[in-house]
């Protein structure tokens, strides 16, 4: 078989690993890997190359991916689709493993039901922001969390020696799943999120309250770590600008400031965890193309066992229509996830600035 690859949207770490993972079995099972360029966009183009096994020597280590990617608004279009259809037929692909988020998923279950797309498409979850629904984690999630957790202790150290707040704004979009795992694993004080829907000046009223109880005499404490999802709306240089207004107030002599991680989060060599991730749904994807089963996800532990079984047991193959549905209630917030999400959150919310 000719089984092609690309990788789509947002990169994230370990999506190199996941296309090793597809060259390595397929040469081993007598297939070949055609690595797709830029995404969609070079489906569309029709920008290829077969991989060999050499192309993908020690590639696991890096971040990024080394087929580029692209955020590509042709595949929005019919006449993009259209084209796309052709380069599958052109480039002699008896399947097709899509690599990538939200949009790069969409766009997979677009072409799998076009009449004129024989070839099974299958999608291999790959997100930092963790925001896909039916698998549990995404390729560069783990990562993800590392890098804010290790710049979260770094910017520790030097609040602590002066008597900061800092507000610290990680990546999310939509979903804070990022801020809530990293700050409470970076020991934050706060996290914000979008998900809670609260106002500027609730924010204010509920920072303020922080601060002042934090740099109380009798708490002796030496610095404030909040951590804020780039959903909430508030701009992290408004929240400090209104906190610092009445900073000589309510702690005299503290210091507050922002840092902004952005696409810092996405880089680096993924982890361990994201690797074998990437790896075992690299392995599955292929063997669900050689069975001939289309319009899928390979998901990793999905809520509620939802799919069919993979040779993998933490591995399920679902329909992408379902995969869909389910990010859209991810981002609305009303699914169980989420919501369950919220209710473990809350539950410790109390304990984090004490």
């Amino acid at each position: 078989m000719r089984i092609g690859v690309l990788t789509s949207g947002g990169d994230a770490p370990g999506m190199n690993a996941c296309i090793r993972s597809l060259v390595k079995t397929g040469a081993g099972r007598g297939h070949v890997v055609v690595g797709i360029e830029r995404g969609y966009a070079g489906l569309i183009d029709g920008t290829a190359k077969e991989l060999g096994l050499a192309d993908v020597d020690g590639i696991s280590r890096r971040g990024g991916t080394m087929l580029g990617s692209a955020r590509c608004k042709d595949m929005m279009t019919s006449a993009g689709q259209a084209r796309a259809a052709e380069h599958i037929a052109a480039l002699g692909l008896d399947g097709l493993v899509v690599i990538g988020g939200n949009g790069s998923l969409t766009g997979a279950h677009v072409l799998a039901s076009r009449a004129d797309v024989t070839a099974p498409i299958v999608g291999v979850p790959a997100s930092i922001d963790n925001d896909l629904g039916c698998t549990s984690l995404a390729i560069g999630v783990d990562t993800a969390l590392n890098t804010i957790v290790e710049a979260c202790d770094r910017i520790s150290d030097t609040a602590s020696a002066h008597r900061r707040v800092f507000i610290v704004e990680v990546m999310g979009r939509q979903c804070g799943y990022l801020a809530m795992r990293a700050g409470i694993a970076a020991e934050a004080d706060c996290i914000l999120y979008a998900e809670k829907h609260i106002s500027e000046d609730e924010l204010v009223i509920k920072l303020r309250a922080l601060i002042r109880m934090s740099f109380a005499d009798a708490r002796a404490k030496r610095r404030v770590l909040i951590v804020k999802a780039e959903g909430v709306r508030v701009p992290t240089s408004r929240l400090v600008e209104r906190l610092n207004v009445h900073l000589e107030e309510d702690a005299p002599g503290v210091d507050i400031r922002e840092t902004v991680l952005g696409h810092v989060v996405r880089g680096g060599a993924p982890s361990v965890t994201d690797r074998v991730i990437a790896q075992r749904l690299g392995f599955a994807a292929l063997q669900v193309i050689e069975d001939g089963v289309s319009d899928v996800m390979v998901g990793w532990e999905p809520a509620g066992g939802v799919g069919d079984k993979t040779d993998d047991h933490s591995i399920r193959r679902v329909p992408l229509t379902t995969v869909l549905e389910e990010t859209a209630r991810l981002l609305d917030g009303t699914s169980p996830v989420t919501q369950g999400r919220l209710r473990l959150l809350a539950q410790v919310e109390g304990l984090l600035a004490l």
